[in-house]
């Protein structure tokens, strides 16, 4: 009986490794996979949208949407994320506009604290103002999260993704630089926890 038992007991153990193994070499190629799907560069053909969407957190996001703005991509601009403590003056200082132009063109969002709450902050402010195309202009590496998040938050508005390329941000050979494997994997863990909370009935509402 005890020989028994521990046969047993080797078998599951060697099931639990090997399903360990499995589930190992399955989120890796995921990562991997992942990390092909972020762009390496701008494909864009330049056209006009009803409105251009600058998600806060990262480097040249806000200066990348202004320039947007002042070469007429789009009427409009909101700018979801703000810190209620940044003032208007250091926008102004960013954006090189008036504050004729922000009070014109611009529209601060204050209550988005994640890309979660981006999507639902910016999906109001489409159907108060009944938009039907926005340009969103994140980091390359926030690209695939944010544009799934945006997309289920509202699925009848066409999203145009405008990455930004941070120079820290190095994606090419991204597994030899510890620094953006970091915020590879991170990123990656992020994107799979949005998948599940999307597709898991009940999931979401955590």
């Amino acid at each position: 009986m005890a020989r028994a038992e521990r046969t047993r007991r080797r078998r599951r153990a060697g099931w639990a490794l090997a399903a360990l193994v499995c589930a190992l070499a399955t989120w890796l190629a995921g990562l991997y996979g992942f990390a092909a799907s972020i762009p390496r560069a701008l494909e864009d053909d330049g056209r006009h949208t009803d409105a251009i969407v600058v998600l806060t957190g990262g480097s040249l996001r806000l200066e990348t949407g202004f320039q947007l703005l002042a070469r007429n991509t789009a009427d409009k601009l909101f700018v979801s994320g703000v810190d209620r403590g940044v003032p208007i003056d250091d926008l102004l200082a960013v954006s090189g506009l008036t504050a004729e132009d922000l009070q014109c063109c611009v529209t601060l969002g204050y209550m988005a604290a994640d890309t979660i709450e981006n999507a639902q902050e910016t999906a109001t402010w489409i159907r108060a103002n009944r938009l039907r195309t926005v340009r969103l202009v994140t980091s390359a590496y926030h690209m695939p999260r944010s544009l799934l998040e945006f997309r289920e938050a509202m699925p009848d508005v066409e999203i145009v993704p405008h990455p930004v390329f941070a120079d820290r941000v190095m994606l090419d050979d991204w597994w030899r630089r510890p620094g953006t494997a970091s915020l590879v994997v991170v990123e990656y863990n992020k994107y799979l926890l949005a998948i599940a909370r999307h597709r898991i009935p009940g999931l979401g509402m955590l």
